[in-house]
This record gives C-alpha cells, structure tokens and sequence, in this order.
C-alpha cells in the first residue's frame, strides 16, 4: 500500500506534468490550470524567478491559488485578488491534500472536544500524527483550540540516529515516542498537532491540584451556589507525565466545592485506568435524586475491548451507575479533602 504522503507527492508530480502539456488547438496554446493551497505563513509573488526581482503580490496560509506555469522548484500562479507572479513550489499544496483536511474536519465534526488548549508557539497541522505527513493551516502562537483525540507516533532522532540499546537487560532498544493531538481550530480546521506544542488551559484553581500529573481532559460538571456567586465542580481526566504512555489516562479525579470552608476538594479519585478518549458528560434525571450530572469513561479491559462505565456526581458522593446485569466492582476509589 503506497503512503499518503507518497500518494500526494506523485499527484503533485502528475499535476506538474499535465500542467506542461498544451491544449488542443482550440485551446491557443494555454496551459493547463489546477488549483493548489498556500502552506506557508505566507508567501511572496516575484515577476521572475531570479535574484532580483518585482513584488507582485502576497499570498498567505491556507488561500487558493490558480497554477499557470513551473519552472524547477518555483510556480507562477494567480491569487484571488488577480496578482500573478512566481512562488516556491514548497510554500504549495496540491488539492488532494487541501481535500484530505476537508474530509477529516467533516469527519470529525461531531467530536466532542476533550479540553481547550493553547499553542506554544507557531505551529504546523497535519494529517497524520507523524512529523513527516502533509501539512497545510499554521497555527499561531496563542492560538486557541479544541483536544478531541490523541494518538503516539515513532520519534525521529537527528540524522537518523538509531536509539542505543539496553545493555542492562540486552534487549533491544525501544524507539522514543511523542504524543500528538488532534485538534480543532476556531474556523473549523481539523488537523494533528504535536503534543509537546500544547498547553491544556485548565483552570488555575484545579490545576495547581495535579500533584506533577499531565492534565489530559478536563469538563464541568455543574454549578453550586456559594453566597452569590456561581461555582463550577470538575471532573479532571490525568495521565503520567511523559509521552508515549499505552493509554489515553490512568486517572480521574472530581473536585466539588464546599461552601462551608469555601474551597476545592476531591469527592472521588479513580487510579489504574487505561483510559480511551473521548470522555463524555450529560445530565440525566435519576428520579428521587433528581437531574445529575454524568459523566462515560471508556476504559480497556484485559481482553483489549472497550467498555464504558457510567458516573454520577450527587454533591458531593460520586458513584458508578451500574448497567443492567452489571456488578458492583470493588472500590478502588476513596473520599480524600484538600
């Protein structure tokens, strides 16, 4: 099976072919158009593709652009606005890749989102989680978007370079992951970004309570009143802090507010897990007790299916809903106060 960035490069190099040929006669010689995207922040047009040259125009990330003739590593393309001129070839896409983005934004446009996050710095988003897969839309530094999935790939070592092996144990060595996250930009862009890029924009009042955890996921659950104020309880989805790691989290906690002592403190705390994103969380009305939020971890279990357990939070007591035919587990969970 030939690799998507393969197959995009030899569509590229098709493009370019059909671009030199002519058009029959009726056609008066015009070369052959496609439409590619700018890849790049954003890119110059030139009138010649020399060391001194004219600006003719600026494209910039993510815009269409109409490809009129190649030259070696350039192309002299029309923008939107009517400006010609002569660009990198590299600051360019083809269309399949600008449609391969198209379809994972559509088929990913009902996934929940996990948690808010911010870009470190400026940024690339990719179709794949791997550093080599095709690119198009730049984020900024700053930028806001939405967690929806992770994913680990193979990192790449400079030059190459092979990781040593385990002399210790005299096993081979195993390759050093990273963790990528797929994400959801505020125009509706879908794409893969590094992990190491990322910040979770938890907030601060429940974050200086991950105890050196890595905050993956992070949802409120509702609101109780305080005085007269309004005051969210969280449920706050953690792993450990390094990449690579087999499971999307191993750990839960959920914090409830006590008026009384106007503070945080964990209501319940679940370790051991081998947690699948995405976590959801509704409401539903348990009669007596009324409407409770609720909250579905997806977890695997030792056969490797995926099953589903179901919380619900009556401030401040969480306790599993147990399916029908389903057993109550052992606790593994244990009332704890900050």
């Amino acid at each position: 099976m030939i690799p998507v960035k393969l197959r995009f490069r030899l569509a590229w190099s098709l493009l370019g072919l059909l671009a030199a040929l002519p058009f029959s006669a009726c056609s008066r010689g015009r070369r052959v158009q496609e439409t590619a995207y700018v890849s790049a922040t954003q890119a110059i047009l030139r009138d010649q593709v020399a060391v001194v040259y004219k600006k003719t125009g600026t494209v910039k990330n993510g815009e269409p652009v109409q490809v009129l003739e190649r030259e070696r590593r350039f192309v002299r393309v029309r923008a939107a606005d009517g400006a010609e001129g002569w660009v990198e070839q590299r600051a360019l896409v083809p269309k399949q890749v600008y449609d391969e983005f198209q379809r994972l934004a559509q088929q990913e446009q009902n996934s929940p989102a996990q948690a808010p996050a911010v870009t470190r710095n400026d940024t690339n988003t990719h179709l794949e989680p791997n550093r080599d897969a095709e690119h198009l839309y730049q984020l900024d530094q700053g930028s806001k978007v939405s967690i929806l999935k992770r994913a680990t790939s193979e990192k790449k070592l400079p030059g190459g370079a092979r990781p040593a092996p385990d002399r210790k144990q005299s096993q081979p060595a195993t390759p050093p992951m990273e963790d990528w996250w797929l994400v959801r930009d505020a125009q509706g862009h879908v794409g893969w970004v590094l992990g190491r890029m990322l910040d979770i924009d938890a907030p601060l009042e429940i974050a200086q309570y991950a105890e050196g955890q890595r905050i993956v996921a992070f949802f409120m659950l509702n609101q109780v009143a305080d005085g007269d104020k309004k005051v969210a309880q969280y449920l706050v989805v953690l792993t450990e802090p390094k990449d690579g790691m087999p499971f999307d989290y191993n750990q839960i906690r959920v914090f409830t507010w006590n008026v009384k002592r106007h503070r945080y403190e964990t209501a319940y705390r679940e370790r051991n897990l081998n947690g699948v994103l995405p976590v959801s969380v509704s409401q539903e009305d348990f009669e007596k007790e009324g409407t409770l939020p609720v909250f579905v971890l997806r977890v695997k279990a030792d056969s490797g299916s995926v099953v589903e357990r179901k919380y619900k939070l009556n401030t401040p007591i969480v306790r599993r809903v147990l399916a029908p035919g389903e057993q109550q587990p052992k606790p593994v969970a244990r009332k704890k106060r900050r």
